[in-house]
């Protein structure tokens, strides 16, 4: 097999995306940890166009972008797959998908915000994620089906990234009696072996987050 290498950072929930598809479809590849202060000449080289993570390099040829990579793993790597067979089924599958990328803004605004703007932040966030409980989930196990698929891990950041800047902000929005399904997917998605064994510390991510929430208030009192 060509070489496959796969530029990322422990704490982006886009690069977790791509090593838990890679690790469904049992295809090896070498990880290269990125200090994202200090981007790696390669980083700029492979992705010229955002400089960001992460990039899957198979081959010799970079690609970047999560969503993309997972397309390309889909098709370069048959086996296992994470999309349905069914033309109709996969563009469901894709609609959602894109529903989440377009999404996260509103999910990241109520971190990165504060009084008025953050409680009509959070009251978008429980919109979107009515939306997900009610059509998007429905009465599934995962948004595959019976097991997971491109739409599970494109949403898999909420059991654990989102968890913790809840946390960290003091704002509970995904409550299990509020989305009762939603919560149970959670619980779901996260006792997957694949997942549960390539999560990143929560310790270490609740320390990373908290940073993050505090440099935000800083900028804001300057």
């Amino acid at each position: 097999m060509e070489e496959l290498k796969l530029h990322g950072s422990w704490s982006s929930r886009y690069g977790h995306r791509v090593i838990w598809a890679l690790k469904l479809k049992g295809v090896d590849y070498e990880f290269i940890e990125e200090d994202l202060s200090n981007k790696s000449e390669l980083l700029l080289e492979y992705n010229p166009v955002y400089k960001k993570i992460p990039v899957l390099v198979h081959g010799g040829k970079p690609i970047a972008e999560s969503l993309v990579i997972l397309e390309y793993i889909e098709e370069t790597w048959p086996q296992n797959p994470l999309l349905p067979t069914d033309a109709y089924e996969k563009a469901i599958a894709r609609f959602w998908i894109q529903y989440g990328e377009d999404k996260q803004t509103i999910f990241f605004s109520v971190f990165q915000s504060s009084g008025a703007e953050q409680e009509k932040a959070a009251e978008e966030v429980l919109e979107v994620l009515k939306v997900l409980e009610e059509q998007g989930l429905g009465e599934k196990k995962f948004f595959g089906g019976d097991s997971i698929n491109l739409v599970d891990i494109t949403y898999g950041w909420l059991p654990l990234w989102f968890e913790t800047m809840q946390q960290v902000i003091g704002i509970k929005l995904l409550e299990p009696t509020s989305f009762p399904r939603l919560h149970a997917w959670l619980n779901n998605f996260k006792e997957v072996p694949v997942i549960k064994q390539n999560l990143p510390d929560p310790d270490k991510l609740l320390a990373y987050i908290n940073n993050k929430r505090k440099k935000f208030v800083a900028e804001q009192t300057h």
